[in-house]
């Protein structure tokens, strides 16, 4: 929230207005003439002002003039002495939010100002609410580049890589990057079809990708088409990629290089005009290296490279996001949206945000449901965003120069932007209401060397195993960090009391 202007030539006034609001922790700024304000506007601006009529070098009047011509929506209350309330009250009606007669009762005139107070901020959540809401968010310099990358790809249908963190944002760059594109909304408005190979299960990407026919397998009881199909004269999205199961890649190249593919269980080719866009969080390098990656599918999809920067070197972007992220909660949630102050802002800017963008946009969502007031403060943040910067492990990120054509010579660097992309959570594990999932890391390591074993043991219930080892973990984290305290545990974990208390019974991990 930006500061409560109070401009009087009296020091007296200024003073007892000062302390006054100062108990209800708003932030003051103390002008003596009218000539400072104005300077004073030429960089910043109040979220209220607070004049007296008659001061020396200027009146008061004709400040509001001023000051309602440069930021119409602002809110000015004018002090005025009794023997200036008629003319004041005639002049007041063109502009001025309300007039406060002097002198005045102290209690009442801080009523005032937290009236127009509220005015203000509700104006400004109006105005946000109203705004078209672009594509993509940030004016860091890296986002200046990502829309200049984006500019320059708008005429071309040239494959594109997009690497980065998880939750930087890869989904909404490659959705941006069709909508500009010949084939986008403002070409010929053909379609732009996602899918996350990491998501998918092995025997069923095959399928998803390419579509099969009629009884090609169990199951298959009419013929379906497969994404390439559904994207034919438009975009697919590959996310994730470098999960894709190596047998599936061959297949891939051989779409990419001759455009035509068979569906599962099929005979006839099938063309398809389709852009590949992919992305990935990981070193497709490394992975080529592991022999994990086909090197020639590798060199066909890194023809254009975009390497989105995380959160973190962004970090000047939080304020616009945040409030972006409110805006977008309360809509979904139905309810009125939340302000936030400028110190809680700052208070974000201090965090690292391992899971990026992502994790941003959850944290906005737990303050919406969580936060107390309708004022976010910095005592409202999740203790987790007051730590230190780096008290997190930082995810891997996919490797890459900023933007590369085929023969590695660098363009400008691409940044982060405000949606989500549809990839696995960061590879850290902070909690659930921060990382924006858990995935990737050392600890799925574990429980993918864990899984291994249980199922080529045989084991009938590996679910039911891992997922008490998993539950029985969290609890009892949360119950060490609260020191027993159910409820507490609970709400750390976001489940409710009750879920807590059958879970402990269930897992057995009564006292």
């Amino acid at each position: 929230m930006k500061p409560i202007w109070i401009v009087d030539d009296d020091p007296s006034i200024r003073f007892v207005l000062e302390k006054a609001l100062a108990r209800e922790q708003l932030p003051v700024r103390s002008f003596a003439t009218t000539r400072d304000v104005l300077t004073a506007l030429e960089t910043d601006e109040p979220q209220v002002l607070v004049s007296d009529i008659r001061m020396p070098g200027g009146s008061g009047l004709d400040l509001l003039a001023k000051v309602k011509e440069r930021l119409p929506g602002l809110p000015v209350i004018v002090m005025t002495a009794y023997s200036d309330l008629d003319s004041a009250v005639s002049s007041f009606q063109g502009g001025a939010f309300e007039y406060m007669p002097k002198p005045f009762d102290l209690g009442k005139a801080v009523e005032l100002i937290r009236r127009a107070l509220d005015e203000s901020l509700r104006e400004e959540v109006l105005d946000e609410r109203n705004a078209p809401v672009p594509e993509i968010l940030g004016q860091a310099p890296a986002m200046q580049d990502v829309f200049r990358a984006i500019g320059r790809l708008s005429q071309s249908n040239v494959t594109v890589l997009i690497t980065g963190e998880s939750g930087s944002g890869k989904e909404l760059v490659a959705r941006a990057l069709h909508r500009h594109s010949p084939r986008g909304d403002l070409g010929s408005n053909g379609a732009f079809v996602a899918i996350n190979t990491a998501a998918i299960p092995k025997d069923l990407l095959e399928s998803e990708l390419f579509g099969h026919e009629r009884g090609a397998f169990t199951g298959a009881q009419t013929m379906r088409r497969g994404r390439f199909e559904q994207a034919d004269g438009g975009t697919l999205f590959l996310d994730e990629i470098g999960d894709m199961p190596f047998d599936l890649q061959t297949r891939l190249l051989r779409v990419l290089s001759d455009g035509q593919f068979y569906r599962v269980g099929g005979h006839q080719p099938i063309k398809a005009n389709v852009r590949v866009i992919a992305a990935t969080h990981q070193n497709l390098e490394e992975r080529v290296r592991q022999g994990v990656f086909r090197e020639d599918l590798f060199h066909r999809l890194n023809v254009i490279r975009l390497r989105l920067p995380p959160l973190r070197e962004r970090i000047e972007d939080v304020p616009a996001l945040a409030r972006f992220f409110l805006q977008k909660s309360a809509k979904e949630l139905g309810v009125e949206p939340k302000r936030i102050t400028e110190e809680a802002l700052e208070a974000m800017k201090g965090f690292d945000f391992p899971g990026n963008v992502r994790q941003l946009e959850n944290v906005c969502h737990w303050l919406t449901v969580m936060a107390p007031a309708q004022v976010i403060e910095s005592k409202d943040l999740p203790p987790e965003l007051t730590a230190p910067r780096g008290a997190f492990p930082r995810p891997s990120a996919g490797e890459g120069a900023p933007l590369q054509g085929a023969d590695g010579h660098a363009g400008a660097p691409v940044a982060g932007v405000a949606g989500t992309d549809g990839a696995p959570g960061t590879s850290v594990s902070p909690p659930a209401h921060l990382a924006g999932g858990p995935a990737g890391g050392a600890w799925l390591g574990d429980l993918e060397v864990a899984a291994r074993s249980l199922l080529d043991a045989g084991s009938p219930d590996v679910w039911e195993q891992l997922s008490r080892q998993f539950e029985g973990q969290l609890i009892r984290t949360a119950l060490a960090l609260t020191r027993g305290r159910r409820i507490e545990a609970a709400q750390k974990l976001g489940i409710g009391r009750n879920t807590i208390t059958r879970k402990i019974q269930e897992l057995g991990l009564e006292d």
